[in-house]
């Protein structure tokens, strides 16, 4: 999860998609050149202990919007799914998105 962050803030749209899953991932990944993530707050895991084969992370994303100043904050539940080797992550299901 961390690692996904990472690459949102960093604007690293290839690691993204080498980390979604092939059933999921989306052809092609637009990143906003204005949006910059200012912080990640992981509130809870479950699963993703070695042996799981699934994993849920829940966590919130702050961001600031350059093109106007507004910032928010991104509520996510995140499913990821292991073939023992590595990682996936499937998909998110957004809790809430709100401006500050």
């Amino acid at each position: 999860m961390r690692s996904r962050y990472s690459a949102f803030a960093l604007r690293d749209g290839d690691h993204l998609l080498r980390t979604w899953h092939p059933a999921t991932r989306p052809v092609r990944l637009e990143l906003d050149d204005q949006l910059f993530w200012e912080g990640l707050t992981v509130d809870a895991v479950e699963g993703g202990a070695p042996g799981d084969r699934r994993g849920i992370v829940a966590f919130r994303a702050r961001w600031r919007d350059a093109a106007d100043g507004s910032r928010g904050e991104l509520v996510e539940r995140s499913r990821f799914r292991s073939d023992g080797a590595r990682w996936w992550y499937l998909d998110g299901q957004s809790e809430s998105v709100s401006n500050r």
